[in-house]
């Protein structure tokens, strides 16, 4: 499905040229549950950025089921996100005075559903990650945990085929972590979603099928 070949990608800093990323050859296959891992300024967040069609590379080609999206427009490029890739955060990004059923249902009115399929595909996803209670509730009346299903379920609503999660138990205490980790690993199993996350977390990291470490902008 994914197919990294010498991506890379540098920033200028004041007078620095950073290289982040220095040659990066990967392959991710559809369906896989993959962790990609390393330390503080290893290249990881560059990666996911370029993974998530949110940044193009220097070089290198990138490819997403044999669609080349290396040097795509910005249009192009969140044609790409909206269709084929969700992301979760740490941060759950989430908007303050809206119901859970709103935030989840606000991405499919950019992807151009009515209101009335909106609301049912937010539904459907809320319930998915078990969260059927609570569709009306605002994030400050829901826990971290809570808060997080709700940013997953955004991400499962479009339907996408990527599930991109950046650091997903990254503010959670450990039982709320363990139970974002079951529902990934539910939908991995039931959806056969390819999902790609972004830990520095070892106990993490551990229970995805494959970890790919990244080191000084290299896979190690």
């Amino acid at each position: 499905m994914i197919t990294m070949q010498n991506i890379t990608k540098s920033y200028e800093m004041g007078t620095q040229v950073v290289h982040a990323l220095r040659g990066v050859d990967m392959q991710i296959n559809e369906g896989e549950f993959v962790a990609i891992m390393g330390p503080s300024g290893s290249g990881k967040s560059t990666l996911m950025n370029i993974i998530g069609c949110l940044d193009i590379p220097n070089s290198g080609t990138y490819t997403i089921d044999d669609i080349d999206v290396s040097h795509m427009s910005d249009d192009e490029q969140a044609k790409i996100r909206n269709q084929r890739i969700g992301f979760v955060f740490q941060q759950f990004n989430l908007l303050p005075r809206t119901s859970a059923l709103k935030q989840v249902a606000l991405p499919l009115m950019y992807a151009g559903y009515n209101r009335a399929e909106r609301t049912a595909r937010a539904q459907e996803a809320l319930q998915a990650v078990g969260l059927g209670d609570r569709m009306d509730h605002r994030p400050d009346e829901l826990s971290g945990g809570q808060q997080q299903r709700v940013a997953i379920a955004r991400a499962l609503a479009t339907d996408p085929n990527i599930i991109l999660a950046d650091e997903p138990t990254g503010n959670l205490d450990t039982q709320s972590g363990a139970e974002i980790m079951q529902i990934f690993k539910t939908l991995h199993e039931e959806k056969g979603i390819t999902l790609i996350m972004i830990t520095h977390d070892p106990e993490i990291g551990e229970q995805a099928e494959r970890v790919i470490w990244i080191r000084d902008g290299l896979i190690q």
